[in-house]
C-alpha cells in the first residue's frame, strides 16, 4: 500500500499566524512518525500568502522553496522554479482566523479537486462568523447573550446604542464579529469607554459585535470530532484566568501564567451533559465536518451562554482540543489519522455528484 501524500498547512495572512505554526508543529511531529503510512510536506504560507515547501514545520527559513498551487491532471503542487511537484492526496489546514479557517482556503482547496481535513467552505464562512453562529444556536435552542451589530462605513446611532447597554447592564465586550483567539475584544465597564473599544475593534474587522456581559465568566468549552450521526463530543473542560480582567490575547497566549487549563470542567454532571448536547445540536446545524471547539460562557448562577464555534481550533499539545478529547481516552494521534481518513471520504462523496444534466 502506497503512503498518502500528505500537505500540512499553517501561517496564512492571519493575526493567529504565529499560533498556528505552533500547533502545527505538534501535528506535523505526530503525522512524521507514522512514516509508513505519510509523506508529510510542510507547507509554510507567509502573511502575504505565498506558500513555501520547508525541511521542517516551523517560521519562515532562508532555504524555504517557494512553490504553488496549480490544478493538473498529475500534479497539484509545483516549485516556482520548476524543481519540484507533488500530488498531495490530503491538505491538513492548520490554520486558524482569517483568510484560513473563515472558508477561503477551503474553497480555493476545493478547486484542487483534494481531500482536505475540516469542515467544508459554507461551515467555516459560517462558523467564523460570530453573529451567524449566535442565529444557528438559536435555530437549534441554544441559548445565547444580547449583541448589537456594527457596520465600518454605516453611521450607528450612539445614543440608541448607549441606550441599549444601559438597559443590557455594564460591562459590555466589543469584539471583532470574524476573528479569533479574543484578537481585537475589549472589556468596556463606562460608556466613555465604548467608542474607543468600538474603533479598536475596527481596525480588525468591518463588523463589530456590542455582546452583553457576564462579568467574572467561566468560560467553559467542548471539543468536537467527525460528522453527521457519527460526531463525538468531548469532556468539557474550562480556561481559567489567573491574569487579567478577562481571557484577552495576552493571558491566552504572551503572559506567563495568564491561565490554567481545568479538563474536565469542575461543573455539575448535568450542566456538562446539556453543554455537550448543545455543542453538537450547534455543529450539526452548521453542517460541520471533522473537528471543531464550542465555547460557552458561564455566569456566576451557573447558566450558560453559546459563544462561537472553532472550526479549526488550536491544534498543539498544549491545545484544549486534544487535551478535552484526551481525557475522554481519546487518542490524540488516532484522532489525526480519522480526520484524514473522514477527509478522503468527504472528497469521494463529492466526486461521486453528478455535474451534468
Amino acid at each position: 500500500m502506497s503512503r498518502l501524500q500528505v500537505a500540512v498547512l499553517y501561517g496564512g495572512k492571519s493575526t493567529e499566524h504565529e499560533v498556528s505554526i505552533h500547533s502545527a508543529q505538534t501535528v506535523c511531529r505526530l503525522l512524521l512518525a507514522k512514516e509508513a503510512l505519510y509523506q508529510i510536506y510542510p507547507i509554510f504560507i507567509d502573511k502575504q500568502g505565498h506558500w513555501f515547501l520547508q525541511q521542517a514545520c516551523g517560521g519562515q527559513q532562508p532555504d524555504d522553496k517557494p512553490i504553488s498551487p496549480i490544478i493538473a491532471p498529475t500534479h497539484n503542487l509545483q516549485a516556482l522554479d520548476g524543481s519540484w511537484k507533488a500530488k498531495i492526496d490530503v491538505f491538513f489546514p492548520v490554520v486558524h482566523g482569517t483568510n484560513c479557517e473563515d472558508g477561503t482556503l477551503q474553497g480555493f482547496l476545493e478547486t484542487l479537486g483534494a481531500a482536505y481535513v475540516g469542515c467544508g467552505v459554507l461551515a467555516s464562512a459560517m462558523g467564523m462568523d460570530k453573529v451567524i453562529t449566535k442565529l444557528i444556536a438559536q435555530t437549534a435552542q441554544v441559548p445565547v447573550l444580547p449583541f448589537y451589530l456594527i457596520h465600518q462605513g454605516i453611521p450607528y446611532d450612539a445614543c440608541q446604542l448607549n441606550a441599549w447597554v444601559q438597559k443590557q447592564g455594564l460591562p459590555v465586550f466589543v469584539k471583532p464579529v470574524r476573528l479569533g483567539s479574543s484578537v481585537g475584544v475589549r472589556k468596556v465597564k463606562t460608556l466613555d469607554e465604548l467608542k474607543p473599544a468600538i474603533d479598536f475593534a475596527l481596525q480588525f474587522d468591518t463588523d463589530v459585535m456590542v455582546e452583553k456581559g457576564v462579568d467574572h465568566a467561566r468560560e467553559v468549552f467542548c471539543a468536537l470530532y467527525g460528522e453527521g450521526a457519527q460526531v463525538k463530543a468531548s469532556a468539557c473542560g474550562e480556561l481559567r484566568m489567573l491574569a487579567g480582567e478577562f481571557f484577552d490575547y495576552n493571558a491566552k497566549y504572551l503572559v506567563e501564567g495568564g491561565c490554567e487549563t481545568k479538563v474536565p470542567a469542575d461543573i455539575p454532571a448535568d450542566t456538562a451533559t446539556r453543554m455537550r448536547a448543545d455543542s453538537v445540536a450547534v455543529y450539526r446545524a452548521l453542517n460541520g465536518s471533522g473537528l471543531a471547539r464550542a465555547d460557552f460562557l458561564m455566569d456566576k448562577n451557573g447558566n450558560y451562554y453559546f459563544s462561537e464555534i472553532n472550526t479549526l481550533p488550536g491544534m498543539s499539545e498544549t491545545s484544549l482540543f486534544p487535551q478535552l478529547f484526551e481525557a475522554c481516552g481519546e487518542n490524540y494521534s488516532a484522532i489525526l489519522d480519522g480526520l484524514i481518513e473522514q477527509a478522503l471520504k468527504v472528497r469521494d462523496r463529492k466526486r461521486a455528484l453528478s455535474f451534468s444534466r
